[in-house]
């Protein structure tokens, strides 16, 4: 029964330190970065990359039969195909995959590199400047006060 009382404050523990409250709060706000960044390439970035191209950059349907059930007459798409137990090199989709990383690495690198260049030029803020020190003869007439009142 004590074994079982130390198990579970140590889960406590454990459960609530800070790294795994930090590490918890990173993954959920990744998730949602994550949609963010996936929305931007795909509602803004594609469709300015297939006016500037003049059609659409979509791979997804193009692919090579390696083999296909005998007698197999159906339509001839990649899902109706693969349906049906054939063999079927999907190079489109992959190509589309990793067009659409590339997209995803450079807007995460312009996002970063934007929140470096802040960072630096917050770090890089001249410090306050220090107050001139007064005059000698002020000074020295403060001290003369100072003692008087004494």
């Amino acid at each position: 029964m004590s074994s079982s009382k130390g198990f579970f404050h140590e889960f406590r523990e454990f459960a609530v330190k800070g790294s795994v409250v930090d590490l918890a709060v990173g993954v959920i706000i990744g998730a949602a970065f994550s949609k963010i960044v996936d929305s931007m390439v795909k509602d803004i970035i594609m469709p300015l990359v297939n006016f500037l191209v003049g059609g659409s950059v979509d791979f997804t349907n193009k692919f090579l039969v390696l083999s296909q059930p005998a007698g197999y007459t159906g339509p001839q798409t990649y899902a109706d195909l693969t349906k049906a137990g054939a063999t079927v090199l999907a190079w489109g989709n992959f190509l589309t995959i990793l067009i659409n990383f590339i997209l995803l690495a450079f807007v995460i690198f312009l996002m970063v590199r934007g929140i470096n260049a802040a960072r630096r030029r917050h770090e890089e803020a001249p410090a306050p400047a220090k107050p001139v020190p007064p005059p000698e003869d002020v000074a020295l007439l403060r001290e003369i006060r100072d003692l008087l009142r004494k």
